[in-house]
């Protein structure tokens, strides 16, 4: 099924759906996919407690209504999924957000992005290498993509501020992270650019957060430029999502004596594009460019086709295909025996449930 742009009323459905504990952007996408509103999916929600035995209660309208006005006063506005106005790239990967607090120019998300990330931590070669890569690609119309952390992040985005740049928050679009780039994130909505994020407003971004974050960083872009890494960092990834959303992954090389490079070089081992300028990356994407944007303007969701709410014993037979390894849907029909949409119903309660997890490519997994 596709979906047109909401309403005033629907989009004000939309946001109490997705603030509604338990509601991710994959489970609200299946919500809307069996019910065909954000507001008839919140009237199927204490049905659906019920059955699971986990109350579930719908975000407030007043809560709703406050938060839009509190973006309002900052001068920023939702964008929904089907919005004309929503990064088109974006809307492709699994799980997409269905609505993005920005506050900006909103013409940045009609402009192909790459993203530029790297360490926190970064030197000063790095820094300056971010620098120079934000430059030589802004320069050629696209804009920089990243997380507004320290480091490379902050590189990318002060290079690239004359020319467009979108920085991505893991908490609320009024809690700069860190408080030092508070400056800097003004710059970039005030300057052509644009601050997003799917987190509520007011919230404090915490650990899990930040793989949140960094998954859009890659979906709204082309490809992902790697500066410095280390083996075990965040900016990884950034790079697994980017592999898993069908993103070009490319890497700066480093010193095999720097820590800093550890990732990046593994990167390039494991098939990354060597990238030493920004001509190297230009001529990877240049024929995806000026190709038609990938995804019309109301995106397509699941369907499901059973209109019947799942009994025990369809819950029970999916339970007992599922294990703590990621599998895909159509292997449980397979095992069960059950219908696609039966499949999808069962996976949809046990999910508000908290009983399975979601995995890229259209996989779960026990809890």
């Amino acid at each position: 099924m596709t979906v047109p742009p909401p309403d005033e009323a629907e989009r004000l459905a939309w946001l109490r759906l997705i603030r509604t504990d338990g509601v991710g952007p994959v489970t609200f996408h299946a919500l809307l996919g069996r019910y065909g509103s954000a507001s008839a999916a919140l009237d199927a929600l204490p049905g659906i407690g019920r059955r699971t035995g986990r109350t579930l209660r719908p975000s407030a309208v007043a809560a709703a209504n406050a938060e839009l006005e509190a973006l309002d006063r900052l001068g920023g506005r939702f964008v929904a999924l089907p919005d004309p106005g929503y990064p088109a790239w974006l809307r492709q990967i699994d799980g997409a957000p269905p609505l993005l607090a920005v506050r900006g120019s909103p013409e940045v998300f009609a402009r192909p992005a790459i993203a530029i990330i790297g360490s926190r931590n970064a030197s000063v070669a790095g820094r300056k290498m971010a620098a120079i890569l934000a430059r030589g690609i802004g320069e050629e119309g696209l804009v920089v993509a990243s997380g507004l952390a320290r480091g490379i992040d902050a590189a990318a985005h002060e290079a690239a501020l004359p020319t467009g740049t979108i920085a991505v928050f893991a908490g609320g679009i009024d809690r700069v992270y860190p408080p030092e780039n508070a400056m800097l994130a003004e710059a970039i909505a005030s300057g052509g650019g644009a601050i997003v994020t799917e987190a509520p407003l007011g919230l404090e971004p915490r650990a899990r957060d930040f793989p949140r974050r960094n998954r859009i960083v890659s979906g709204l872009s082309l490809g992902v430029v790697v500066v410095e890494a280390a083996e075990r960092s965040g900016t990884l990834i950034t790079a697994r999502f980017a592999g898993e959303q069908g993103r070009i992954v490319f890497a700066v090389p480093g010193s095999p004596l720097d820590p800093r490079a550890a990732g990046t070089n593994r990167l390039l081992k494991d098939g990354a594009i060597l990238t030493t300028e920004a001509a190297d990356v230009l001529g990877v994407v240049a024929p995806m460019i000026g190709a038609p944007a990938p995804a019309p303007t109301a995106p397509a969701l699941p369907l499901f086709e059973a209109e019947a709410e799942p009994t025990d014993r369809i819950l029970g037979l999916v339970l007992e295909a599922l294990g703590p390894s990621p599998m895909a849907i159509d292997e449980i029909v397979r095992f069960t025996g059950l219908a696609v949409g039966e499949v999808q119903m069962a996976l949809l309660e046990l999910d508000l449930a908290r009983r399975i997890e979601r995995h890229a490519g259209q996989r779960v997994s026990l809890a």
